[in-house]
């Protein structure tokens, strides 16, 4: 698995970059937001080719039949994008567009208040896509970044999507006592609340 490459930029096109790696070229998918920010490639640079060299943390998306490599400038834009692709119906290339947005700290807020405008402009997510992503979304960063000590992080994340403490109650009420994850129970609840 290729978790992070550095190397000479050949080729650069709007969707995807070829780096070169102790010579083998390695075909990279990048957001829009990246392709701006990296060098030139080998052909562009022909006078100063030291300035085209990258360093691109990897996605390796292996399939049956594909085994395609995403790249970010950072390790905090991979980590987004890899848990933009844990949100059901969301593909590598809707994520990689939405990661390039940037971090969950960046976004925190506009997730937090239900923004759907946030992912405006990325083909493939409408309005109901969208909403989707910012519930889930929430629920991971009130997970990830808001663990509280004592209390139900299920129901203070239902909370914050902006149900009432009796409704995210009654919707925790109907999860499977055997379903211990907070997230696993948050996603079952928001199926009961007919989200």
């Amino acid at each position: 698995m290729i978790a992070f490459l550095e190397g000479k930029i050949i080729l650069k096109k709007d969707k995807f970059v070829i780096i070169e790696v102790a010579g083998v070229g390695y075909k990279v998918f990048v957001s829009a937001q990246t392709v701006f920010k990296l060098p030139a490639s080998a052909e562009a640079m022909a006078g100063k080719p030291e300035n085209n060299y990258v360093k691109l943390f990897i996605y390796h998306d292996i399939k049956e039949d594909k085994s395609d490599l995403y790249g970010f400038l950072n390790f905090e834009e991979l980590e987004f994008f890899e848990t933009l692709m844990d949100i059901r119906g969301v593909g590598p290339k809707s994520a990689l567009d939405i990661a390039a947005l940037g971090s969950l700290d960046k976004i925190k807020d506009r997730i937090l208040k239900q923004d759907e405008k946030i992912f405006e402009g990325i083909p493939g997510i409408g309005s109901k896509k969208a909403m989707t992503i910012i519930l889930e979304l929430t629920g991971k960063i009130n997970i990830l970044g808001q663990k509280k000590s004592g209390g139900d992080e299920a129901e203070s994340a239902l909370a914050q999507l902006g149900f009432t403490k009796q409704q995210a109650k009654d919707a925790l009420s109907h999860v499977p006592a055997s379903v211990k994850n907070s997230e696993e129970r948050i996603k079952l609840a928001l199926k009961n609340l007919g989200k």
